[in-house]
């Protein structure tokens, strides 16, 4: 039988309705952009300007607040604000069908703790893998180049944290609020809806890793984020609980956030390289096998707390659909 979601429309459909979703969301962005941008402006200065100077306005000393509150609007309604409105229509209305249930263990928060900080220690010599692939093909190379400069520079402007209430209050708008709105989107909306309509979970944890590495416009960190959206989405795919996966990407992001302000306070000054060391392979490669343990841990102590979201989801189906067949509301 056809998959069709508990709205009746199909996996063609409903990518569609969350395509459209994404667009209405771009275009609010956009003018919320627009608006705070009007406010940055000085006296003389065009909205139409060329993007670079936008940028230095933006990433300018007394514009960073408001650039930090753009930075998390913006991820509302590109994401967040498409992920839930999709969801009402298409399956229901109900946060469960996003993932958030209360079904959640202390085990499953401390072992995620460790899988996604060995993660980040295992992805460390991918970055340089694909610099020295990037490397043979020049003029990608230098378009590579420029988006990286971009990134930092934008990265270490909106974490110049000069005391510690900019700290706390970037604790909040840098690394909790992206980490919901981006988990929300990527695991409890798109890789659910693959993992329902492909009937094979390991494809679209893969294909929704790929695109969350995408969306952050990195080629030299593409592998490197790839892997963090696959071990996300396999925390998902085990845990069924997004507040799982909502704690662990807050926590890597967390963690970048927080080494940035204790190298400004030790060392005045900051780039990139301190955020994101590097580490022998043979170190990633003990992380990895880390990871491989923690992961058969985690899927061990989620057994329990999965089958009682299982139920609860087929009661869900039941009560909402109570003539639909088995075979098609088993795949919600």
């Amino acid at each position: 039988m056809a998959y069709k979601s508990l709205k009746g429309f199909s996996g063609w459909g409903q990518l569609g309705i969350l395509l459209l979703f994404i667009g209405v969301g771009f275009i609010l962005a956009a003018i919320a952009q627009l608006i705070i941008t009007l406010k940055m402006l000085p006296a003389g200065v065009s909205p139409m300007s060329s993007p670079d100077v936008i940028l230095k306005l933006m990433l300018a000393p007394e514009n960073i607040g408001l650039a930090r509150l753009l930075q998390v609007i913006s991820t509302f309604l590109l994401l967040f604000i498409p992920a839930v409105a999709f969801t009402f229509i298409t399956i229901g209305k109900k946060y469960f069908w996003l993932g958030f249930n209360k079904y959640i263990h202390i085990y499953q928060v401390v072992l995620a703790s460790v899988i996604i900080f060995f993660a980040g220690i295992a992805a460390g010599p991918l970055e340089d893998i694909t610099k020295s692939l990037v490397a043979h093909f020049p003029a990608f190379n230098a378009h590579a180049l420029h988006l990286e400069e971009v990134y930092n520079q934008q990265a270490l402007a909106l974490s110049n944290l000069k005391s510690w209430p900019e700290f706390i209050i970037a604790i909040f708008i840098m690394a909790f609020f992206p980490a919901m709105f981006e988990e929300v989107f990527f695991r409890g909306t798109l890789q659910n809806l693959f993992v329902r309509w492909w009937k094979n979970p390991m494809a679209a944890i893969l294909v929704t890793a790929i695109i969350f590495s995408l969306i952050h416009m990195s080629v030299y960190l593409f592998l490197s984020r790839a892997l963090l959206g696959f071990v996300l989405g396999m925390l998902y795919q085990q845990s069924k609980n997004i507040w799982v996966n909502i704690f662990a990407h807050f926590l890597n992001n967390f963690l970048a956030l927080a080494s940035i302000f204790y190298t400004i306070h030790t060392k005045g000054k900051v780039n990139m390289e301190d955020v994101d060391p590097n580490y022998n392979w043979w170190i990633s490669m003990a992380a990895l096998a880390i990871l491989i343990v923690a992961f058969w841990l985690f899927n061990k102590v989620s057994l329990q707390n999965r089958a009682r979201i299982n139920a609860k989801e087929n009661v869900l189906i039941a009560a909402q659909n109570p003539f639909g067949s088995i075979a098609n509301s088993e795949q919600q």
